[in-house]
């Protein structure tokens, strides 16, 4: 326990204050999805922006890369929920088939598998089958997000607990930690929106 502490607190000293930033923004952007506040995707544009910058800074390319996209997602987000509801920013909650989930789950699993494969084959990455699940589902999820369907959360729930694995066994506790409170906050996100969407439904 004593080693864990120590650890963690001198992640905590090294980490910088645009890190801190982004962190912040990136939470601020759950808690507003969560509200269905179109602020959100403010939050996670100035988020992902520094983290595209943080990560290209420690050679992280893929991850770079990846922020990029939820850069692009969050211009796309804020346009979706802004311009194409009924009244402007009251974009509505919707929900998809179990066939049309299934469907999208079978053909991502084969688009891991490969990915998976080739890093795991060709490339030093650690973990290239859960590295490469977290992040195409999560460039999947952040498209339903995006759309306002309800399942999203869903995703992200499994999306996110499982990062807390990967990131902790990669000995990036602050970032496991971060991931754990995702979770609980993902979870909450599906009550929410759930009640709201049964509740328009009526």
């Amino acid at each position: 326990m004593s080693d864990f502490l120590e650890t963690f607190g001198q992640q905590v000293a090294a980490t910088s204050v645009w890190e801190w930033l982004a962190v912040t923004l990136a939470i601020a952007y759950v808690l507003l999805a969560i509200k269905e506040n179109i602020w959100c995707w403010v939050a996670a544009f100035f988020s992902t922006a520094i983290y595209t910058v943080l990560f290209f800074d420690v050679n992280l390319f893929m991850e770079s890369l990846l922020n990029i996209y939820y850069l692009l997602m969050a211009v796309y987000g804020f346009y979706q929920w802004r311009f194409t509801g009924k009244k402007g920013n009251d974009k509505p909650i919707s929900r998809w088939s179990i066939r049309t989930h299934l469907i999208w789950i079978v053909g991502l699993s084969v688009i891991v598998a490969i990915s998976g494969y080739l890093l795991d084959n060709y490339t030093t990455q650690d973990f290239a089958y859960v590295d490469s699940f977290t992040t195409w589902f999560a460039v999947f999820t952040t498209y339903l997000l995006a759309q306002k369907v309800l399942e999203n959360w869903l995703y992200w729930v499994v999306i996110d607990f499982v990062s807390v694995f990967l990131y902790w066994e990669k000995g990036l506790l602050i970032t496991a930690i971060l991931f754990a409170g995702y979770t609980v906050m993902a979870i909450i996100g599906w009550l929410e929106w759930k009640k709201h969407y049964e509740h328009s439904a009526t």
